[in-house]
């Protein structure tokens, strides 16, 4: 049961993964509000692929909730349309891993199921938190609130993998990891202030966005130039922290595991401060922003296993 319990789990941790793409995709296509209405999209269980499939009125009737701006575009509404569904199927698998953990643990490692219990009741939040996003217009404060909340159902969800690890543990060599834990430790908080912050940013583009135009795109940059400058201040410190933590990885122990995880996350660092002098540098292109935003919940999710798996004992737990 515990294998099957990994698998489905692990499954779920990537179609987390695939949702904050698909979220950030979303935002960065300006589909937010291509269904003005929650949970039906137009008023539908399944959104029109036309115009004409909606009443003459229709910016009437739903253009209340958006200032009487609404305008349909087909692109748009299924965009969001299908970051609902694949929402609603994450949230699936979540019940389904909880079932799975109850079955597998709760007599033996009660812990696990409770972590898994816990990410499904953030993801009910989260779908609420959605309807709320939707309700307020896309309101700046709350898209940061339900991508925070999307990483911390990530990172239960992660724990409870590892913690189905027990008895074997994925390190030997040295027991010395307590500079190697504090190192992670300041990369997860500034990797996660980082992506808040980028989040933030991501608001100020907004912003400019509908100040200046789609055809001023260069000049939107100029708009947050401030937070992008701080924002590549942060990349270079995560990039420091994160060679740092791969040298001592890599010279420590003996686990390829180990050293593959260390040397991916420097890798998808230096990969993630790429993408972000490109999007600075090219007017924050739509495709870019989404990969650029799963890179770092990546990074974040390779730093919290690392942290895990190097905690002193953690496997007696």
């Amino acid at each position: 049961m515990g294998r099957s319990f990994r698998k489905f789990a692990i499954s779920t941790v990537i179609a987390v993964i695939f949702l904050i793409f698909v979220g950030g995709f979303v935002r960065a296509t300006g589909s937010g509000m291509g269904c003005p209405d929650w949970p039906r999209c137009f008023g539908m269980w399944v959104p029109p692929t036309s115009v004409d499939q909606l009443p003459v009125n229709y910016q009437e009737v739903f253009g209340a909730k958006l200032k009487g701006e609404v305008e349909f575009n087909a692109v748009k509404t299924w965009t969001e349309y299908v970051n609902r569904l694949v929402g609603v199927s994450v949230g699936i698998f979540i019940f389904i891993t909880v079932i799975l953990a109850f079955r597998a643990y709760f007599k033996t490692e009660k812990k696990i199921f409770y972590i898994c219990l816990l990410a499904f009741v953030l993801v009910a939040y989260e779908g609420w938190l959605g309807a709320k996003v939707v309700a307020s217009e896309l309101a700046p404060g709350l898209i940061t609130l339900h991508m925070v909340v999307a990483v911390c159902i990530l990172a239960l969800l992660i724990w409870a993998v590892l913690k189905s690890y027990r008895g074997h543990p994925l390190t030997r060599g040295t027991e010395k990891t307590a500079d190697i834990q504090f190192l992670l430790m300041m990369a997860l908080f500034v990797t996660i202030g980082q992506i808040v912050f980028g989040t933030q940013i991501r608001e100020g583009i907004d912003h400019a966005q509908r100040l200046l135009g789609d055809h001023n795109r260069d000049m939107w940059v100029n708009e947050v130039k401030g937070k992008v400058i701080f924002h590549a201040v942060l990349s270079v410190i995560i990039l420091v922290l994160q060679g740092l933590i791969y040298k001592k990885v890599k010279g420590r122990f003996e686990s390829r595991v180990l050293k593959s995880f260390a040397a991916w996350a420097l890798v998808l660092v230096i990969t993630e401060v790429v993408s972000g002098a490109v999007l600075g540098l090219a007017g924050f292109p739509a495709m870019l922003q989404p990969l650029h935003l799963t890179f770092s919940v990546v990074i974040v999710s390779i730093q919290f296993i690392l942290y895990f798996v190097l905690s002193p004992g953690i496997h007696d737990q």
